[in-house]
């Protein structure tokens, strides 16, 4: 087979994983929860220009519902896509976390196996995010609204990196990221 035969197999799905719009969680320092955009976060939204894709999902979550809505697409909600459950932590500000229960939130910043929030591991995160993009195999084209840590723990997935990478990827409200690929291959693309 050739290279170029191959590299062109290699291709398999273009996903793009777009990070909901701004909701007050993330216009500060908070764990997020099910919220509403912001009025700001609602506007930019509405001033972008979706990217084409076959399938069109959004996590069921309202700030990720609600962005599609605002990009004025038919997205159809798939559970698979939803954020990190935070457990206790849901809607408290960092800082907060940080001067009561400080030892919990280092042990689960420093160990992604670990949940004292009584929520989901950061570890069990990237699996079923893990999953989900392998799954993707009878499509051409994906457009996903997520929330910031689903979109994280695919690219550690996707990357092959190790859980503990999760913490150095930031996502802004509304910023894309595009991987292609197909199971056990995927490629990211920078400003794709």
């Amino acid at each position: 087979m050739s290279e170029i035969n191959r590299i062109s197999q290699d291709v398999g799905v273009r996903v793009i994983l777009l990070c909901h719009a701004e909701t007050k969680a993330t216009a500060s320092t908070t764990f997020p929860g099910d919220e509403p955009l912001t009025a700001r976060g609602r506007a930019r939204a509405a001033e972008l220009t979706a990217p084409r894709a076959e399938l069109l999902l959004h996590a069921p979550s309202t700030q990720c519902r609600e962005t599609a809505e605002a990009l004025g697409l038919g997205a159809t909600a798939e559970p698979a896509l939803n954020g990190c459950d935070h457990g206790i932590w849901r809607g408290r500000a960092i800082d907060d976390v940080l001067s009561t229960e400080h030892e919990a939130l280092t042990r689960w910043l420093t160990d992604p196996s670990a949940a004292p929030h009584g929520g989901e591991p950061v570890t069990g995160l990237i699996k079923r995010a893990g999953a989900w993009l392998d799954g993707l195999d009878r499509v051409n084209s994906v457009l996903a609204i997520a929330e910031q840590s689903f979109i994280r723990a695919a690219l550690v997935h996707a990357i092959d990196a190790k859980p503990s990478c999760y913490w150095r990827i930031d996502i802004a409200p509304l910023e894309r990221v595009v991987l292609t690929g197909r199971i056990g291959r995927w490629h990211l693309h920078v400003g794709g």
